[in-house]
């Protein structure tokens, strides 16, 4: 029988007991936060000052460069703050706040991308309405519905999750709160809630992913098409950043979720979670300040 009592705090994993190790953890951790913080904050400082960029693409990058801001900064202070002062705890609502944070920026991203993608295509596909289609006004509907999604996404799994009663105790096997770990204290049958929000969130990455391959499949034959070479390095050299960064996301998110269970540790589960939660946020803005010559000028 499970004994569901009232859960005030939650225990996260622990890097190492060594307190070498953890000194070192904070190092690696603030080094990978603060290239985040000064990558994306040249972003959006150069979008924001230089009126050359502003154009929709570059309206697109900088709510990018703020959802991998959000999105790095939810769970790195609080797992450097524990490898600082040794401490492995996070209070209930602290957890559901992180929860809730992760799915938001996390959906929004993917939603934003989508919508990234959308403008190449139309860009490319059909420049001579490029104007109409995303004027002022339909990028800040577009990017609004990113950040609508991301938190009614958010809102549905958040509740879902700390809805149920838990009583398997409240420690975690990760660094930061991670929904399948609060599953596993509760004292339900959690298996069919796991399933739906699993479904949901498939449903979104699926949903994008197939959007972003319709469009540069329009996109990839439209460049065939232009009869000079240069002309076609030109296009498809707008899309390479947008495709790496991509690429980048899909590939460690399908890592962290998709592994065979077989494969599986505590160790390997902490990796993987670095890899989806820290590499792309850092990335990102290098990828695009690496191959937009604009931008690069501007920074």
């Amino acid at each position: 029988m499970c004994n569901s009592s009232s859960i005030t705090e939650f225990l996260l994993l622990a890097f190492a007991d060594k307190r070498e190790l953890q000194l070192l953890h904070f190092a690696f951790f603030l080094g990978i936060y603060l290239a985040a913080l000064l990558g994306n904050g040249l972003i959006i400082t150069a979008v924001a000052c230089d009126h050359h960029l502003h154009t929709p693409m570059y309206f697109f990058l900088l709510n990018l460069a703020l959802l991998d801001l959000g999105f790095i900064s939810t769970t790195l202070p609080k797992a450097m703050a524990n490898a600082l002062w040794n401490m492995k705890t996070i209070s209930y609502v602290g957890c559901a706040a992180q929860v809730f944070l992760l799915i938001f920026f996390f959906s929004a991203e993917f939603s934003l991308l989508t919508v990234m993608a959308y403008d190449r295509y139309v860009a490319i596909c059909k420049p001579l309405h490029y104007e109409i289609l995303l004027g002022s006004r339909a990028c800040a509907s577009m990017a609004a519905a990113a950040w609508g999604s991301g938190f009614l996404h958010a809102v549905l799994h958040t509740a879902t999750t700390f809805s149920l009663p838990l009583g398997h105790g409240n420690a975690l096997d990760q660094f930061f709160c991670q929904i399948p770990q609060i599953l596993k204290l509760s004292c339900s049958d959690s298996y069919l809630r796991e399933v739906r929000i699993t479904m949901a969130s498939a449903f979104l990455l699926c949903g994008c992913f197939v959007l972003i391959v319709l469009s540069y499949v329009q996109i990839f034959g439209a460049v065939l098409r232009i009869p000079s070479q240069q002309g076609r390095h030109k296009a498809f050299s707008t899309c390479i950043p947008h495709l790496t960064v991509v690429s980048l996301n899909f590939s460690t998110v399908m890592f962290a979720h998709l592994k065979p269970p077989s494969i599986s540790s505590p160790a390997l589960n902490v990796v993987v979670a670095v890899l989806y939660l820290l590499v792309p946020p850092a990335v990102n803005p290098l990828i695009y300040c690496m191959r937009n010559q604009d931008l690069k000028d501007t920074v």
